[in-house]
């Protein structure tokens, strides 16, 4: 796994983190379709996603170089803020999923691509390109396609709730995301990623014993199909993120993770027989055609430091 992480090395320094960061979001992509295969409750699959990677990513962690900069005395607090995020996320939105559809929560959640760079405007007053701009009303379009929504997309048990719901979720995943990239800047990313996942376990313990219930051994399959969500989404997908999106623009990493729903799509049809409707495919075109715009040669931060 380490060698996957570090495989970006041998690669021209432009291109490196713009495509660790799209290998890393389809690793992701993952997730879903695991998840649905567990038959889990949402806080159960919190949980057992984050606890299973913490092994592989002790190991990793334990093989960082000693030569990188030491952990400041602020990373654990960014590490419980970003893990408790990341664990609220994931149960606002599987929740949003049945109150108010897959296809509306999805359009939701992945306003990240506009909150992202909105909060590195804000905070480390990070310009926005004129090609971001551009480009981002066809990358939205792609999104609202690929959801589904238009095909019927937004039905749901509740959808007020499952509005609100989705709201939340996308308002800390974009914080997530927003933390994530900051905390690889100062050093020993892997350690900082893991006190995240370990922070992420405890919240999704807590928090899901008291909103879904949490089944301390849902049996062999679920865990099987769990542990595979851990390696591929939270260890493969997600460390290779975190490794790669400080080095590049905000807006590019905000628009490379929407590989993420157009990879679930591709998925969903391979391993679940579901077939994608034409406008969903229109949608994923889109996104790639913004993905191609976004991150081309500008991708990493004139800025940077040189992609370990």
């Amino acid at each position: 796994m380490s060698r996957l992480i570090h495989a970006t090395d041998h690669l021209p320094k432009h291109r490196a983190p713009w495509l660790g960061t799209a290998v890393g979001a389809l690793f992701v992509a993952t997730s879903g379709v695991f998840v649905s295969l567990s038959g889990t409750s949402p806080g159960t699959a919190s949980v057992y996603r984050c606890a299973l990677a913490l092994p592989f990513l002790a190991l990793l962690a334990f093989r960082e170089r000693r030569g990188e900069t030491p952990p400041s005395q602020r990373r654990p607090g960014l590490a419980l803020a970003a893990g408790t995020l990341f664990s609220v996320d994931m149960l606002l939105w599987t929740q949003a999923i049945a109150e108010v559809g897959a296809g509306l929560s999805a359009v939701i959640v992945n306003l990240q691509v506009v909150l992202v760079p909105a909060l590195a405007w804000l905070v480390d007053r990070e310009p926005v390109t004129r090609r971001y701009l551009l480009a981002m009303p066809v990358v939205l379009l792609g999104v609202v396609l690929t959801s589904g929504l238009l095909d019927g997309g937004g039905t749901g048990a509740d959808p007020v709730a499952g509005t609100i719901h989705a709201a939340l979720a996308a308002l800390c995943y974009s914080g997530f995301l927003f933390l994530l990239r900051r905390s690889g800047r100062r050093g020993q990313t892997v350690r900082s990623y893991l006190a995240m996942m370990a922070s992420a376990a405890l919240v999704s313990a807590v928090l899901g014993a008291v909103w879904t219930g949490v089944d301390l051994f849902p049996g062999w399959a679920a865990v099987g199909w769990l542990l595979l969500v851990a390696v591929c989404g939270q260890v493969l997908g997600w460390l290779l993120v975190a490794v790669c999106l400080p080095h590049l623009s905000s807006q590019v990493g905000a628009v490379l993770l929407l590989l993420t729903p157009v990879g679930a799509l591709v998925l969903g049809a391979v391993v679940l027989a579901e077939r994608p409707t034409p406008l969903q495919l229109v949608g994923c075109a889109l996104i790639l055609g913004g993905v191609l715009v976004i991150a081309g040669v500008r991708a990493v931060r004139s800025r940077s430091r040189a992609f370990p």
